[in-house]
């Protein structure tokens, strides 16, 4: 056969037809031979369960849970705790694994062989969700027991959903540990800043932002209060004086008329002048009081004027010796006049002093404000801060509580893990069925060996390929008087080349 010309249907139905045998006898040998090999292998039974991962009873919207984490990363985080060599050196010990190889192979080999027959996958989403994350996770153990590899599924599964609650109990308290100690630690610095604050009220008190209206009224009555307190003052000065004045004439006009000394009525009268002068400076002259020193001024003047009678000596000398009622109502009112001017001069003070303190609070106030902005921002960032922290402890205490009582999110088992009846390894029908197919891989292989090395002519194309002219007849092989099928009639019909001659 030449191997340079393409190859068509037809072609290929003849060739299928020649070498039929060639492609059917390999594939049936080698199915049967990979039938029969799969006896020669162990057989491995798989256990599988599906756990599910549950939402939160309580929506999340309500309990903030602590633990937060992505579900494929703690997933992660535990099959690598659970299939560690501790875990499954135990399951390996407790249930009696490879129990023949104990004293062959290190324990090392018998883990790593029981951790490549745990499988765990995430299952897929379902196809419209709008998450990718996952749902849950299948868990597949492969053993030469089917007993075993359900109960090694079964602790497989029980060792996720307790690692997972364990796991998420602990972070929730710790969690709630933590916010515990900085709440205690806010609250330290939250009493700190009151007394700061309070220190600084009562080392400012009434000088504080709030206290500058109040202190600039108390100012303005203060103020009035001591232009009272001056005034009734000086009306008590004004008084003294007059009352001394008077009592000083008194007594005098009452050694005069004693004794009749000039000198002494003089005097007597520079000072109801004086004491005229310094009424008219407080009081009309309509004021009684002055009116009454008028009076006095006259009759002394009237007095001097009269012509002075001679006494007894034993008179006058009683007369001095006693004072007359008048004298002695000059003194009480000197005295009661004394005694106001002591105490309004007292309360004088005493106004003074508060209105210069209240100055000095409101000179303060500035200075005092911008402390206490500062004092008063400091307290409410603390305030706050532990406000914040209050509400995030409470909060993880309520997930802690939901994940002491299971509430939270949970791992649960959806399908309990099954007791496989039939062995998943080896698979006979796909060891026959992967033996067919290299089986007619083999003969395919043959027949195209064979067709390479078949150098037949068995069509007109194949003649003129190797010749390179073109056929004029065919001769049959076939009796002439036998019929001939009609897809074969052209072929020996005669044909005369149009351009050169041609040989058969």
């Amino acid at each position: 056969m030449t191997v340079h010309r393409q190859l068509n249907v037809e072609d290929w139905i003849g060739i299928l037809r020649r070498r039929k045998w060639q492609l059917i006898l390999p594939a049936v040998l080698c199915a049967l031979v990979a039938f029969a090999a799969s006896f020669a292998f162990p057989k491995r039974y798989t256990s599988h369960t599906r756990v599910l991962v549950e939402a939160p009873i309580v929506p999340d919207d309500i309990v903030k849970p602590v633990v937060s984490d992505d579900v494929n990363r703690r997933l992660a985080s535990m099959q690598g705790e659970i299939l560690s060599r501790t875990h499954l050196q135990g399951l390996i010990e407790e249930n009696h694994l490879y129990q023949k190889d104990w004293d062959r192979e290190p324990m090392e080999a018998l883990v790593d062989r029981l951790q490549k027959s745990i499988s765990v996958a995430p299952m897929a989403p379902t196809p419209g969700t709008l998450t990718d994350d996952v749902l849950g996770f299948n868990i597949d153990v492969t053993l030469d027991n089917a007993k075993t590899a359900q109960t090694i599924c079964t602790q497989i599964a029980s060792m996720f959903r307790n690692q997972n609650f364990q796991r998420r109990e602990q972070q929730s308290e710790d969690t709630t540990q933590f916010l515990a100690t900085q709440l205690d630690a806010a609250k330290q610095k939250l009493d700190d800043q009151d007394s700061k604050l309070a220190a600084f009220q009562n080392q400012y008190l009434g000088a504080q932002p709030g206290d500058e209206q109040t202190n600039l009224t108390m100012l303005a009555g203060l103020t009035q209060q001591l232009e009272a307190v001056t005034q009734s003052l000086n009306e008590a000065q004004a008084n003294k004086a007059f009352a001394d004045s008077m009592l000083t004439q008194q007594l005098g006009a009452l050694k005069s008329s004693n004794g009749g000394d000039p000198q002494s009525l003089q005097k007597q009268m520079d000072d109801l002048e004086g004491q005229l002068l310094a009424l008219r400076a407080i009081y009309t002259d309509k004021h009684p009081e002055v009116i009454k020193v008028k009076q006095e001024i006259a009759d002394l003047q009237r007095k001097m004027q009269a012509p002075a009678a001679p006494q007894p000596k034993s008179a006058s000398t009683d007369n001095l010796g006693a004072d007359s009622p008048q004298i002695q109502q000059l003194r009480a009112q000197l005295n009661q006049a004394e005694t106001t001017i002591a105490e309004k001069q007292k309360q004088q003070a005493q106004l003074q002093q508060q209105i210069r303190t209240i100055q000095g609070r409101i000179q303060l106030t500035p200075q005092v404000q911008e402390q206490y902005s500062k004092l008063t921002r400091d307290r409410q960032t603390a305030l706050d801060f532990y406000n914040n922290l209050l509400k995030k402890r409470d909060d993880a205490q309520m997930a802690t509580d939901l994940e002491r009582r299971q509430e939270s999110e949970n791992f649960r088992v959806l399908d309990p893990p099954s007791l496989p009846e039939e062995p998943s390894f080896p698979n006979r029908q796909l060891f026959a069925l992967g033996g067919l197919f290299a089986g007619l891989a083999l003969g395919l292989g043959l027949v195209r060996l064979a067709e390479v090395r078949d150098k037949s002519l068995r069509q007109p194309r194949d003649v003129e390929m190797l010749l390179g002219v073109p056929t004029l007849a065919v001769i049959s092989s076939r009796d002439p008087t036998v019929s001939r099928p009609a897809h074969l009639a052209p072929l020996f019909e005669n044909s005369a080349p149009k351009t050169r001659s041609a040989s058969v």
